[in-house]
């Protein structure tokens, strides 16, 4: 007897087969074997799990998906039961990979799982260098390029947050049930032209003018300036960068939500972690390379081809901060092109959507089961009662509180880190870039591929995923009271102490000392310098120096007859060389290393919190879950925490640039008090995320033991609850 059926499961999604009843002879006596086959208008034959072709001992490309990223161990994989139920996919050409009726044969080898999986590691990875490498590595330069303060380099920041917040319920929910790699790809392209919308500025503006301490900043040399007014202007270029900055946040939207359930509904639920793990690893890494080669980016002058006599040391200097980003767009553009070729589902895919075994929180009303519903989500008039099922979730609710506490600490951070670097231990941008870029490499990347690892690895459920999420918060708040702890700011003579040596009383500002009286020194012009007794000056003209030496030191220019300096054993004016001094900071190491610990058990709970978010919802809610989650973190935390920071470590500058009379950015900042502020927020975020995490392990509520046999999952990982239920698969037959 044959009957069309519709084969729907907890998630929802239905595939036409036929479903065919078979009796053979029972194999222990009285008890019948039932054999479920469903066709596509072919029989099945060879392997148990087939897409209708003849069995040749040849792996199906259909069963790409079963593969697993990682190898299980061997008689984990299947598990035999008393009866069976053999699926046939039913292919057709809506799965083949290509662009309209362009679907060639070649094309289809990466038709897989692993294969969609690169070009959106891919992707994470150009965004995660774009957006969280390149942008925090040229703020400094950027706001010494065009007259910007921190808080306004933090909305240009947060205006990524701020577009994410504003397409994310509309992505998540129609491209959620619609073709998700269209999205993605549109998404991509999208992206790709923020970038290069974000470097147009260089080639809007006219050239840096860097003035150099050879020019005007000796004592007695020509002092005059002429102020520009373009130059007080420049700042209105940040709306340009927020307009690059929003088309990142549209264009990676549907990376994030989509990107991630799309992954997770073509493996099987076994697997999904590790294929997370290694999207997020990929979106990690790509901020590490940002940060390296971006710092390297910044070691060459701004105006390429352009001679200057000033270091990458000097703080007038401005690397070509430009470039990394025409890159990133070209690569963008091209990236999204192969992605716009997946179909709607991977062959072979449709076995783990049916198969697959709920975890969803489970409501006192019942209302959760109304997202079972085949036809739930797919028209406008649903998505208040979406909403309101994720409401009525507090396991879900609580796990985006976390999660933007978690966002707020890695956003302020991000922007400010290699700033942070750069005060603590006198160094260039470049430096700091790179400095932060070893960090980030390591704990972020390895953190985040770690957390998914320890997912599959100890088989989790979703409440044992949100008690790894607590007790890697825990040690990440006992990690931060390293900020107790920072480097002394670097003597400056008139800014942290008098030219006699002494402090400067009430902290006030004075660059003028009866040794550089007569040299009429500009404060418009910021050359520091360090002098021979260790101690910077704000430039050689507020050194008193009165002449240059031909002859590098160290590869620096080196400034002579400096009236405000004393040699050390000889008496008579000392030298100086151009850039900061170097900081001998004994805490360095110790403050590296805990920032390394912060960094990786913050990143080591991003992959399980998300699978938990997952998990907690129910499958046709997942994207739309994923993109509300997404608001509430940028809300709550993407688009407040550079703001927040930037304000933060604006009140602990010491020295502002003045242009034109008109504060433009800070220039030296007070060590102290910038540890002390990152302390005070890294404590009250990650106390707040701890107690998220505690509630919503405590609030959640799995369903039963038993369920309905839709939501079974072939798994090794859900054997537990397999085995209760007689209809069940039989041994599948890895690759």
């Amino acid at each position: 007897m044959a009957m069309p059926q519709n084969s729907t499961g907890e998630n929802g999604f239905c595939f036409p087969q036929t479903l065919d009843f078979s009796h053979p002879s029972p194999p222990h006596g009285d008890e019948a074997v039932r054999t479920f086959i469903t066709t596509g208008g072919q029989e099945a034959s060879g392997t148990p799990l087939s897409n209708g072709m003849a069995s040749s001992g040849i792996p199906s490309p259909s069963d790409s998906c079963a593969e697993p990223l990682c190898s299980t161990t061997p008689g984990e994989e299947g598990t035999q039961f008393s009866e069976g139920i053999k699926y046939v996919s039913s292919e057709g050409e809506e799965l083949m990979c290509g662009w309209g009726g362009f679907t060639p044969g070649c094309l289809q080898l990466f038709n897989t799982s692993k294969g969609i999986l690169f070009f959106l590691c891919v992707a994470s990875f150009l965004q995660g260098m774009t957006v969280n490498g390149f942008i925090n590595t040229v703020i400094t330069s950027i706001e010494r390029r065009f007259d910007l303060r921190s808080y306004q380099s933090g909305l240009i920041a947060s205006s990524y947050d701020i577009a994410a917040c504003v397409c994310l319920t509309f992505v998540s929910y129609f491209g959620g049930n619609g073709h998700k790699p269209r999205w993605l790809g549109w998404g991509v392209l999208v992206m790709g032209l923020g970038s290069l919308l974000f470097a147009l500025p260089h080639f809007t503006t006219g050239r840096y003018e860097a003035r150099s301490a050879a020019e005007v900043g000796i004592c007695g040399g020509n002092q005059s300036l002429p102020c520009s007014q373009t130059a007080s202007s420049l700042s209105s270029y940040r709306f340009v960068f927020m307009l690059g900055q929003f088309l990142h946040g549209m264009g990676a939207t549907p990376l994030y939500t989509l990107g991630v359930t799309y992954l997770d509904e073509n493996v099987k639920t076994n697997y999904s972690p590790v294929y997370i793990a290694v999207f997020y690893t990929a979106a990690i890494l790509g901020p590490a390379a940002g940060y390296l080669v971006g710092g390297m980016f910044l070691n060459i002058y701004t105006e390429i081809g352009r001679e200057i006599d000033i270091a990458p040391e000097n703080t007038l200097w401005v690397g070509a901060w430009w470039i990394g980003f025409l890159g990133a767009g070209a690569a963008s553009l091209l990236i999204s092109i192969p992605i716009l070729g997946y179909p709607q589902r991977l062959p072979g895919s449709q076995r783990y959507i049916v198969m697959r075994v709920s975890e969803a929180h489970q409501l006192k009303d019942g209302s959760h089961k109304k997202a079972s519903d085949p036809d739930f989500g797919k028209t406008v008039k649903d998505l208040p009662r979406s909403v309101l099922l994720l409401l009525k979730n507090p396991t879900f609710i609580f796990l985006c509180l976390a999660g933007a506490t978690e966002a707020t600490l890695i956003a302020g951070m991000s922007t400010f880190g290699p700033k942070f670097l750069e005060s603590q231990f006198s160094l260039s941008a470049s430096e700091a870039a790179t400095f932060f870029g070893y960090l980030v490499v390591p704990a972020g990347g390895g953190g985040t591929f770690l957390g998914g690892f320890l997912v599959n690895k100890f088989k989790l459920r979703c409440s044992g995923i949100i008690k790894l999420c607590l007790l890697c918060t825990l040690s990440s708040l006992l990690a931060i009271f390293i900020f107790f702890i920072h480097c002394p700011n670097m003597p400056m003579a008139g800014v942290t102490q008098m030219y006699e040596g002494s402090a400067l009383p009430g902290g006030h500002l004075n660059l003028t000392a009866p040794c550089n009286a007569h040299c009429d020194c500009l404060q418009e012009t910021y050359s520091p310098v360090c002098g021979s007794n260790n101690i910077m000056y704000y430039s050689p003209c507020h050194a008193g120096c009165r002449g240059v030496s031909e002859n590098l030191r160290n590869g620096k220019k080196v400034y002579h007859e400096c009236s405000c300096i004393e040699k050390p054993l000889l008496p008579g004016p000392g030298d100086a060389e151009a850039g900061k001094c170097t900081s001998s900071c004994a805490k360095k190491p110790l403050l590296l290393f805990f920032m390394f610990v912060v960094i990786l058990f913050t990143f080591l709970s991003s992959i399980p919190a998300l699978t938990a978010t997952l998990r907690c919802v129910s499958d046709r809610q997942r994207s739309f879950a994923l993109g509300i989650q997404w608001i509430v973190v940028r809300t709550l935390g993407g688009i407040p925490g550079p703001i927040a920071f930037g304000s933060m470590i604006d009140k602990s500058c010491l020295l502002w640039q003045d242009q034109c009379g008109e504060q433009g950015s800070c220039y030296i900042y007070q060590n102290s008090a910038m540890s002390q502020y990152t302390l005070i927020a890294g404590l009250v975020y990650k106390v707040l995320g701890t107690t998220f995490f505690i509630i919503a392990c405590l609030l959640y509520k799995p369903p039963p033991a038993e369920s309905t046999p839709g939501s079974l999952d072939a798994s090794e990982d859900d054997k537990g609850d397999l085995q209760e239920h007689k209809p069940s698969l039989p041994p599948e037959e890895e690759d």
